[in-house]
Parts: structure tokens; sequence; C-alpha cells
């Protein structure tokens, strides 16, 4: 009876030295979400209050679609312009929020990875944003300003009535969103491929032989997540095939130095 109240401490001890680093982690947890949320409110603000200079710029492109003195954006219903400045703000604040976000999320994670490991992910922290930004640049300068040129087009008079474009302001920011996100995150395919090749999930020869079938899902990719039109399919589609191409390179590169490491 008396050895097992003198285990019994012992066990106690044990149980609290378990849940203490738990305890630890929960609530470093809770500061770095605590700051993700603080910045992403002081960003919504910011771009709550130039929502109409942020909407100005998304609102170029199709500006400059239309022919010289036309077109215009309307709304339906009355408190409709009032929640498309709401969603350009977020919008905006998620773009500004996003490298404090991201790095909050590495602080969190990286004092749990070992040293080879950190080294090895924190080129893809700073290639994701990278990336992303170019996707959206490509969606922003060059496929959207073709795009709304090809909608434009079926203007014009039909039985001798005349066929107008009269975006709603809603419609168009989700569509310029749509637009800005899809190629954003199809430009991290190479994050993604890199990140499973070195956590030893997918291999180069599988990617080579599985060629054909991701050459079919990037253009159903494009099918799904663009307008139904083929000029913005391809222009997400082949973008796309060039980064898978581009990231089998980089593979062979990186399996051949660490053959090489190996060797030595």
């Amino acid at each position: 009876m008396s050895s097992e109240l003198q285990t019994e401490p012992e066990e106690i001890d044990e149980v609290d030295a378990s849940t203490a680093p738990l305890l630890d982690h929960l609530i470093e947890l809770r500061n770095r979400l605590l700051w993700c949320v603080l910045g992403f409110i002081i960003a919504f603000g910011f771009c709550f209050y130039f929502a109409t200079e942020i909407f100005a710029f998304l609102v170029h492109p199709l500006q400059e679609a239309f022919p010289p003195g036309q077109g215009r954006l309307i709304y339906t219903q009355l408190y409709e312009a009032f929640f498309v400045e709401i969603k350009v703000g977020i919008f905006g604040a998620f773009v500004i929020a996003f490298p404090l976000i991201a790095c909050q999320i590495w602080l969190f994670v990286a004092p749990g990875l070992y040293k080879n490991e950190r080294g090895a992910f924190l080129p893809f922290l700073f290639a994701t944003p990278v990336l992303f930004t170019l996707g959206a640049a490509l969606a922003y300068f060059v496929v959207m300003p073709l795009a709304f040129e090809f909608f434009l087009d079926y203007q014009g008079e039909v039985s001798g009535l005349d066929q107008e474009a009269l975006p709603a302001i809603g419609e168009y920011l989700s569509l310029v969103m749509r637009f800005i996100i899809v190629f954003g995150l199809a430009f991290l395919l190479p994050v993604l491929l890199l990140l499973l090749n070195r956590a030893g999930l997918v291999g180069r020869a599988q990617l080579i032989r599985a060629r054909k079938y991701i050459i079919v899902g990037v253009f159903v990719i494009a099918a799904i997540f663009t307008p139904p039109d083929p000029v913005t399919q391809l222009m997400l589609a082949v973008p796309l095939l060039l980064l898978f191409e581009m990231t089998l390179v980089i593979i062979w590169f990186t399996d051949r130095r660490g053959k090489k490491d190996k060797e030595t």
C-alpha cells in the first residue's frame, strides 16, 4: 500500500511534465493567431478606407477594354455598392496581411523542425508569395484585358436592337478576384510538387510517367476555374504546363546534387 502511495506523486509529476509543453504550444498558437487577426483587422481598416481607389485599380483592365468614352458599371441593389467595398477591403487585407500570416505560421512551426529541415523549407516560404504575385500579375496585366476585349466584342446591333454590356459591380469584382486567386494559386504548382518530392512522396520518374494525365488535369482545371472561353483557358493551362516542365528540371538538378553529396 505504501509503495502505491509513493508512486502516485511520481506518476503525477510525469503527467504534469508531459502536458506542460502542450500548454506552452497552445499559448504560443493563441498568440500567433492573435497577431494574425490583429494584422488582418488593421489591413482591412486601411483597405476599406481606400476601397474606392483599390476598386478603381481593379476596374482599370475593363476600362481599357471598352471603346474610348464608353462603358459603365451598374449596381441593381441599393446595398450592393457598400458590400462591394467590404469585399474589396477583405480582399486587400488578405493580400497585405499574407506575409505576416505566413511569418507567424513559420515562427510557430520552425522550432519543431531540425536545422536541415528548416533550411529545406525556408526557400519555399520565400518562393510562395513571389510565385503567387507572378500569377496574379499575369492575370491582371495580360489575361484580364484579353478576356474582357473578347467578351466585349459581342456588343453591337442584333435585329435592330443595341446589345450593350452593362456589368454589375458585384459580379465584376467576383470575376476579378476569381482571376487573381486562381492564377496566383495555380502558379504555386512548383512549390507543391517540390515539397512532395522533398518529402519522398513523388519522384521525377513518377511525374514523367504521369505527364499525360497531368496535361489532361491541367486543362480540366483551366476549364473549371476560368470563364468559358478558349483564350482564358489556354492562358492558364499553358503557363501551368511550362511550370510543370520547369519543376521536372529543378527536381533533376536537386536529385543530381543529392547523389553527389552522398558520394562525397
